[in-house]
């Protein structure tokens, strides 16, 4: 059987990413809805993940809103404290399944310029065998050619390749393609897929 090669998302399963909850402690709770009702903030991040400039494309949005410029820059601004932090016990899944030698390969939607922020923050992005990022190959997930593209790339089987991801289009695009799929809703359950699959022991997986 040929060694199975671990594909991770990184939002929500590696790095918490919940925008809303920032802007909810930046602004207050009334605020934020309203602002998130009048602005789609997760379009424009969108575009960002597709490869546009992560600069240009919030703050071309700031100046579309002027009512909420100053708010919407903060997308920007303050990227950092909104992504993050680090979800441990999965960092911690991770360490684990590389102190086996086996592979890991990042598959994430990310902007150019925050995926470079994301990497100075937290070190442990830097670990991955491959990576597969949206901004630098220009299409995001759920798109079935950026799923081709990893497979391509690193010559890996799709009955090889165990893949978690948040989001569940995402997941049933990977398993329409042959991938062995967890839908990510904790690092607990994720751990428990990684013991059942013997890739690692109940107490490595705590």
């Amino acid at each position: 059987m040929p060694q199975k090669v671990i594909v991770l998302d990184i939002g929500n399963v590696l790095i918490e990413w919940q925008p809303e909850r920032f802007y909810d402690q930046a602004i207050g709770i009334d605020q934020r809805k309203k602002l998130f009702s009048q602005v789609d903030l997760h379009a424009m991040n969108d575009k960002i993940d597709s490869g546009q400039d992560f600069k240009q494309t919030v703050y071309k949005t700031a100046r579309d809103y002027p009512k909420w410029q100053s708010e919407i820059q903060m997308w920007h601004d303050c990227w950092l404290d909104i992504a993050g932090p680090a979800i441990e016990h999965s960092v911690r899944l991770m360490k684990a399944l590389q102190a086996k030698q086996i592979p890991i390969f990042s598959l994430t939607n990310f902007g150019i310029q925050p995926y470079q922020l994301a990497v100075q923050r937290y070190s442990f992005l830097q670990d991955f065998n491959q990576n597969y990022i949206s901004g630098y190959l220009r299409i995001t997930k759920p798109n079935a050619h950026i799923y081709q593209i990893l497979e391509k790339d690193s010559g890996t089987q799709p009955n090889s390749l165990l893949y978690t991801d948040d989001r569940q289009e995402n997941v049933d695009m990977a398993n329409s393609r042959g991938w062995l799929t967890h839908l990510f809703d904790g690092p607990q359950g994720w751990g428990d897929r990684l013991v059942k699959e013997r890739l690692l022991t109940p107490e490595e997986a705590k």
